[in-house]
């Protein structure tokens, strides 16, 4: 009788050994599953140098599908202090080149400064504020951080922070 416990035991602890490193194999597939794609991951940031750019000159990236505007400003145009970063003794204006009225594209406009949309004339100034038509609100800017010369967009740091606060 002691010899049929003892097999009764040995079955069970085995029978709940194999069970318990199925659940733990379950629980680490579905952990896989939920954790985002690398790809994903990848495409929350979106690295721009700076040091290149010419007074004047706008440059458009896509940081998560979305067309993000970087105008390095000249000193004729005027200065934003509520939506303006400056990086190395020069100002640049960033922000989601889309117009929060309808959602389109507007183009920019170099010789006057100025970001115009064309799908109800709704007109943006070169700080991305909306001054003209139906445009409720100003462009977006998106979360950034600047490292050196380097704007990181999709991670906020405490410039994006200072910029927040003054427009909130």
């Amino acid at each position: 009788m002691s010899e049929n416990v003892n097999r009764r035991d040995f079955l069970g602890m085995a029978l709940g050994g194999v069970a318990l490193v199925g659940a733990g194999a379950t629980l680490a597939a579905v952990k896989r599953t939920w954790d985002p794609l690398p790809s994903v991951i990848a495409a929350g940031f979106t690295t721009v140098d700076l040091s290149p750019m010419a007074e004047g000159e706008l440059r458009v990236v896509e940081w998560r599908g979305k067309p993000v505007y970087i105008l390095k400003k000249t000193a004729a145009m005027s200065a934003c202090d509520t939506r303006d970063v400056n990086v190395g003794g020069a100002a640049y204006s960033v922000g989601i080149q889309i117009c929060t009225h309808l959602g389109c594209i507007p183009a920019y406009d170099s010789g006057k400064a100025m970001f115009k949309c064309a799908c109800h004339g709704g007109e943006f100034d070169a700080c991305g504020r909306n001054t003209f038509g139906p445009p409720p609100t100003p462009m977006e800017i998106p979360p950034f951080k600047i490292d050196g010369n380097t704007l990181v967009l999709g991670e906020e740091g405490p410039e994006f922070l200072k910029l927040k606060e003054a427009n909130a």
